[in-house]
This record gives C-alpha cells, sequence and structure tokens, in this order.
C-alpha cells in the first residue's frame, strides 16, 4: 500500500505540475497585466518599472520557477479586475461551489442509485420503463435548460422556489454556510436538482447496467443454487460488486461537479467559484483564471488518489494482485 501510494503521489505531482505550467502559460499569451494594471496611458518608464517589480522581465523559465512556488503557497498575485488577492477571492468563494456540489452528488447517489437497482431487477416493468426514458432525457437536455424550466416552473409560475442567489448564510470561522438557515436551503434546492440530473441519470444507467452483468456472472448462479433468498443475493452479492466502478464514477464526477458548476451558478446567480471564473474570463482576468484552473486540477487529483485508496480496500481481487506482485 506504501509503494502504491507513493507511485500515485509522484503521479499527482507530476499532473500539478503539467497544469501549473499550462495556466503559467496564460499569464504569458492572455493578454498583458502591465497594461490591465497601469492603463492605456501607462508610459514606457512606468511599464518598465512595474515589469521589473513582477519578475517580468526575467527569463521564462525563472518566471515559471516562481509561479510553482507562489502557487505551492496558494498565492497567485491580485486579481486584475477586482484588485484584491486571488487567493482571498477563492476563498470566499469556494464554500458556496462546494456545498452545491456535495448537494447535488448526494442527490444524485441517493436517487440514482436506487432507481438503477429497480430498473435492472424490474425489467420491462411499467415503472423501469419510466426511468429509463427520464434518464435520457436527463442526458440529453443541456444543463443551462434544466435550470431555466425549474425557475420558470417552481419560481415563475408556482413562486415556491427563489431563483437566484445563495439566500441568508452562517459564517463559522472563514466558511460561510447556507446550510444552517432555512432561506439557504430554500435558496439551494433548485440549483443542487439543475447540477444533479445530469449526474443522476449517468449514475442510474450505470448501476442498471453492472447490475445486470453482475447477475448473470457465475457466483451469483452458485449463489442461488446454495438457496440464498433473492434479498440475499441482490443486495449482498450483486449490488456490492455494482458499486466498485460506481464509486469510481461518482468520485469522478464530484470534481466534475465542482469544475463545471459554471454553468448552473451562472443561471441561478450562485456565488461561487464558477461566477467568478466566467467573470475573470470576460475580463481577461489571467491570475483568477490560472489560480481556478490550479485548484480544480488539485480537487481532481485528491479525488483521484482518494478513489484508487478505496479500490483496495473495497476490492479484494486488488489486494490479492497486488500481493502476488501483479
Amino acid at each position: 500500500m506504501g509503494a502504491f501510494i507513493l507511485r500515485r503521489f509522484i503521479q499527482a505531482i507530476i499532473v500539478m505540475v503539467s497544469v501549473a505550467f499550462i495556466a503559467f502559460l496564460l499569464f504569458q499569451y492572455v493578454g498583458d497585466p502591465v497594461v490591465f494594471l497601469l492603463g492605456q496611458d501607462a508610459t514606457p518608464e512606468q511599464i518598465r518599472e512595474l515589469r521589473a517589480d513582477l519578475g517580468l522581465d526575467q527569463p521564462f523559465f525563472v518566471q515559471f520557477w516562481h509561479f510553482l512556488v507562489n502557487a505551492a503557497q496558494g498565492e497567485f498575485g491580485l486579481s486584475l479586475r477586482q484588485g484584491a488577492k486571488v487567493s482571498r477571492l477563492l476563498g470566499e468563494r469556494f464554500p458556496a461551489t462546494f456545498e452545491l456540489a456535495v448537494a447535488a452528488a448526494l442527490l444524485a447517489l441517493l436517487v440514482g442509485v436506487p432507481m438503477g437497482v429497480y430498473a435492472a431487477l424490474k425489467r420491462g416493468t411499467f415503472m423501469s420503463q419510466v426511468f429509463m426514458t427520464v434518464s435520457l432525457l436527463g442526458v440529453s437536455l443541456p444543463t443551462f435548460l434544466i435550470g431555466i424550466l425549474l425557475i420558470l416552473v417552481f419560481s415563475v409560475w408556482f413562486g415556491w422556489m427563489p431563483s437566484f442567489g445563495r439566500g441568508e448564510t452562517v459564517n463559522l470561522g472563514w466558511w460561510s454556510t447556507g446550510l444552517l438557515t432555512r432561506s439557504g436551503w430554500m435558496h439551494l434546492i433548485l440549483p443542487a436538482i439543475t447540477l444533479a440530473i445530469f449526474q443522476l441519470t449517468l449514475i442510474m444507467r450505470l448501476v442498471r447496467a453492472e447490475m445486470l452483468e453482475v447477475l448473470r456472472t457465475d457466483y451469483i448462479k452458485f449463489a442461488r443454487a446454495r438457496g440464498l433468498s433473492d434479498r440475499a443475493i441482490h443486495f449482498g452479492h450483486a449490488l456490492k460488486n455494482t458499486l466498485v466502478p460506481v464509486m469510481t464514477i461518482t468520485g469522478l464526477q464530484l470534481g466534475g461537479l465542482i469544475a463545471f458548476a459554471i454553468i448552473t451558478e451562472t443561471v441561478f446567480q450562485w456565488p461561487g467559484m464558477g461566477l467568478l471564473f466566467i467573470q475573470a474570463v470576460t475580463f481577461a482576468d489571467v491570475p483568477v483564471m490560472a489560480a481556478y484552473l490550479c485548484l480544480i486540477a488539485l480537487i481532481f487529483v485528491v479525488i483521484n488518489l482518494i478513489v484508487d485508496m478505496l479500490y483496495v480496500v473495497v476490492d479484494p481481487r486488488l489486494r490479492v494482485a497486488r500481493a502476488a506482485g501483479h
């Protein structure tokens, strides 16, 4: 296990350095930060002085090394649009995005897994066909359209849910949460459903396909021959082995939910990192764009590492394979 974690850790470092290099290229080829800071009326002397102060007159790889050192400390400079530290801006927006992503992931799991199991065990029934039709719609419809439809129905027509914002929040140290207020929960429902629908349908179809595959295996036939009940076979043996690939998808999708919550946050004006990134792209705010790219890559790497370690814990075949030296 130690060697396995070490290999994964080295791979994670290589990935993060590669992503940091791509983020660093944004500073080189997407606008000139000196012009953004000083404006178009700056004199050549002012430009040279600021370029020297920022270290932009140094060789390329020296600049990249300084960028790596600062990025490892969570420092990406100042936002060109807001004039504030990028780390502070991301720290203020991260709780909103994280709570939205976790709520969407839990909703997708708690609804998608039972629907997938039902669709596999009750093939051909009316409800199974309904679930498959709904999953097809969930995969096909774009996220922004789902969000707009939910706003139209539940906010405009019925007036049950708020259509934008995060609602009332409570500060717990540096973390701001809306989960401790009724207003926060009401504002969370529609964005979480919008973000969860695609993941929910993906998990449902994956669980159904894996469940059908597992039910055809020899050890399930052997369990039936031993006289085990259908409940014990379906939930004690089949579902447990079905959840191994589902765990992979769920782990990676959590990172995807954080990374690709941009559209949902834009539709609902949810004050998270995705909305901040869209605003940064609009104004060519390179430090924010670079920091967002590095943070999302770090989230993916950490989640992937955790999922890899859970593999060894959940699936005994991997422990046997590693013990045998494969």
